[in-house]
């Protein structure tokens, strides 16, 4: 069976990169090209970055005082148990055959990797490197839900919540939409994650803030953010970290690779102030705090779309990212009453629903031309109103899969060990009374 990889996945990047495989048996050939190599090395270390210490910082910067500690714990144990998962059956159950349910145990830790191997969807890179790349993907995704509970989560919950949905969730998920899976197949487009990373995890957040509840004193008191100025910087390095995040997406220095990262930054500014303008107009100020959500609502928004567009769309995505993901924190998650307390699923989960989509908009096919697929993957624009349903489909079953598993995860967990805090933990504070620490 001939197969087409990509990415940020497999999928969009060998459709994307045009590489193909004869077979699904891993390539011993080695076609290594050392910029390649050397672009995705810095890449793999900027998306790392994303998660240690970019969404550790901009997740403390918006809880109280007394949980700082604790939020950074969560990205931490999130980078640890998540990269061991991965190397150990993750990344074999992902990217090892392209079966449309799940892969095999051919890579179970790393066996028969050596230093000239390459997967057959991705021959430029060492197939160790890909891995790596694949694996901070896996770590900020798991680490994203984390925010939907913030203030009230127990640790050890948590670790447990981490390990059971790497592996049930997004493992298969990513197979469907990377490694040859069923929505692959299909021809749904995702260049860097808006089904597998962002809508995922964004839909996981909403599910645990139901199962979980509210914080306590939520719409009552006082839970306003203890530093913003660490949000900001956090901002900062998961803004740039994008850059790894989708241009790598590319696997390879190459103008698609630079269109990416265009395309991405330019919704990021524009979701920034198009937030800004909206609170201005509706508030009479312009927040820090919405800023910064409207950056990563257009970052989380454009990287479905990135490899595929051209850059003044990416700036039209980042305008509609900031209107819709605006409206999501604000009417939408006021009209349902659920406390996502850093809006994973209003920035993240909308923003990549959104995003999806719009690769059935926007996809250009002179950006995602290969010398296999001449005339690209087009979107609606271009003629073909064909992809904007495939990327529906895509969409409804991420939610129906990311949200049923997450909710009988969390409901098994919750018996062998209660997801919540007790009430006095709560008002003390997640740092004392989960880690036996606090900042002075």
């Amino acid at each position: 069976m001939t197969k087409r990889a990509s990415h940020g996945a497999i999928a969009c990047a060998t459709a994307v990169l045009g590489t193909i495989a004869a077979s699904p048996a891993f390539a011993q050939t080695s076609k290594i090209d050392p910029a390649d190599t050397a672009w995705m090395i810095v890449a793999t270390g900027f998306v790392l970055m994303m998660t240690l210490p970019g969404l550790a910082l901009f997740y403390a910067g918006m809880v109280r005082k007394k949980n700082v500690l604790a939020t950074m714990a969560q990205s931490l144990v999130a980078t640890g148990i998540c990269s061991l998962l991965w190397f150990a059956v993750g990344y074999s159950l992902t990217f090892a055959g392209d079966g449309p349910v799940i892969g095999t145990f051919q890579r179970v830790f790393l066996n028969g990797i050596g230093m000239d191997t390459t997967h057959p969807g991705v021959t430029n890179i060492p197939e160790i490197l890909f891995m790596l790349y694949q694996m901070t993907f896996a770590v900020i995704t798991v680490a994203l839900v984390a925010g939907s509970v913030a203030d009230r989560m127990r640790f050890g919950a948590f670790v447990w919540f981490c390990v059971g949905w790497l592996l049930l969730v997004y493992v298969p998920l990513a197979h469907w939409v990377w490694g040859g899976g069923f929505l692959q197949q299909a021809g749904v487009l995702d260049f860097a994650g808006g089904t597998v990373v962002h809508l995922n995890a964004g839909v996981a957040g909403l599910v645990a803030a139901y199962v979980v509840g509210a914080r306590r004193g939520y719409g009552s008191e006082n839970l306003a953010p203890f530093d913003l100025s660490l949000a900001v910087i956090g901002t900062g390095l998961l803004w740039v970290g994008w850059f790894g995040f989708n241009g790598g997406s590319a696997l390879g220095a190459n103008s698609r690779a630079v269109f990416a990262i265009v395309a991405t930054h330019l919704a990021a500014c524009a979701g920034a102030l198009t937030w800004m303008a909206l609170e201005w107009w509706r508030r009479g100020k312009p927040s820090v705090l919405g800023m910064i959500s409207g950056a990563v609502a257009g970052l989380g928004t454009i990287t479905p779309a990135s490899g595929f567009v051209l850059p003044w769309q990416g700036a039209v995505i980042g305008v509609i990212a900031g209107v819709v993901c605006f409206w999501a924190c604000t009417k939408l998650k006021t009209k349902l009453g659920y406390d996502d307390s850093l809006d994973v699923f209003g920035v993240h989960g909308v923003g990549g629903l959104t995003g999806t989509l719009l690769v059935g908009v926007f996809a250009a096919g002179a950006i995602s031309a290969t010398p296999e697929v001449p005339g690209g993957f087009p979107g609606l624009l271009e003629g073909n109103p064909k992809q904007l349903l495939l990327q529906a489909y895509g969409v409804i079953v991420t939610i129906v899969w990311a949200g049923g598993i997450t909710w009988g995860l969390l409901k098994l967990i919750n018996v062998f060990s209660p997801l919540r805090v007790s009430q006095q933990n709560e008002i003390e504070g997640l740092d004392i009374s989960q880690h036996g620490e606090a900042l002075q």
